[in-house]
């Protein structure tokens, strides 16, 4: 008898260290930081179209901006209290690591090495990419084949330079790279014609295309030589605003597939539908669960809309880029976007 008080004794410690333990990981030190200061501090691009630049009036846009909102709306109610810091490819992961940024939110690909030895955490895939190449019309060429020999401007420290030599070498075919640190010097070198290709993601190519003298005269060749999921990361050690970032990705894609809109959220808030009901904090608690108010979600709507309203007004046929969703359609369409239900 005594052996078995022991043992429930011991079984009863265990459950409420395991308890405590889960209660503790819905607190969140960066969390907390963000609050006391007032505003989230996101990492962008200097300067991407369709993904993070500032427009003609000097407000950033993009998907990637609208993400940032989108978690600055989920804490504050409110998706401008947020302060952007431009980073270029080289100081994104130390401006993270360092804590100057909260979240980086800069069309970053998600790998291995990236996930698991800078000490940072991916939260999801925003945007899924390919490698390409961008030449001149009229060197004629039809495929990456074609480039045999050919000089090619690609951008340091980013896993398209690292793809680059890994798809040549692998196919016994010689290049000579032409490389720089930062992508308005790739540009500007394919442009005043140092590279016969420039390569980066087909995103980017299709974005740094409209800042050329003459668009036209440029194409993109068909081939992608790499899977570049695109999405925000975190630092690690905080598994609570890692949730909320997560979380905050995850809303915006069951927004879309649940008919959920920036127009129609608040009418949403009465329906009878308990996927609904759930995601916008009218029934369960949700939002609490990580460290925020049950109706977080409704302001992430209010703020941005769903996944579909911010790639089609940054990227799709409403935008100046006119991207076809593609890839990033949602699963049922034939995509790959899919998020985990609310429940």
């Amino acid at each position: 008898m005594r052996e078995r008080s022991l043992l429930l004794g011991l079984l009863a410690l265990l459950s409420a260290t395991t308890c405590g333990a889960g209660f503790a990981a819905a607190q969140s030190a960066t969390l907390d930081a963000v609050r006391a200061r007032g505003h989230l501090v996101c990492g962008v691009n200097t300067g991407l179209a369709g993904f993070s630049a500032p427009n003609d009036r000097g407000d950033w846009t993009g998907i990637d901006i609208d993400f940032c909102r989108a978690v600055a709306a989920a804490i504050f109610r409110d998706g401008n209290r947020v302060r952007f810091v431009p980073l270029n490819a080289k100081e994104r992961f130390t401006a993270l690591q360092s804590g100057e940024v909260d979240v980086l939110s800069r069309n970053t690909t998600w790998t291995m090495s990236r996930d698991t030895s800078l000490g940072l955490n991916f939260t999801g895939v925003l945007y899924y990419d390919g490698q390409a190449f961008m030449t001149r019309k009229s060197l004629g060429l039809h495929s990456v084949s074609d480039l045999k020999g050919a000089s090619i401007c690609v951008q340091s420290g980013t896993t398209n330079e690292l793809n680059l030599a890994d798809f040549f070498s692998t196919r016994g075919l010689d290049y000579r790279p032409v490389v720089f640190e930062r992508l308005v010097e790739v540009l500007g070198a394919y442009s005043s014609g140092r590279c016969d290709a420039f390569t980066t993601d087909s995103s980017q190519l299709v974005s740094e295309r409209t800042r050329l003298p003459d668009p036209d005269s440029h194409e993109m060749l068909p081939d992608l030589i790499s899977k570049e999921p695109l999405g925000p990361v975190v630092r690690q050690g905080d598994a609570g605003w890692s949730n909320i970032v997560r979380w905050t990705l995850f809303v915006l894609v069951n927004a879309e597939e649940l008919g959920v809109t920036q127009a129609n959220v608040e009418e949403m808030r009465t329906t009878a539908n308990p996927e609904i009901r759930r995601m916008l904090g009218t029934e369960g608690e949700y939002g609490k669960g990580i460290g925020l108010d049950n109706d977080w979600a409704v302001f992430i709507l209010k703020a941005v809309g769903n996944y579909g309203e911010c790639f089609e007004r940054n990227l799709g046929e409403s935008s100046p880029l006119k991207i076809a969703r593609g890839r990033n359609a949602l699963w049922k369409d034939g995509g790959l976007m899919y998020a985990p239900p609310i429940r």
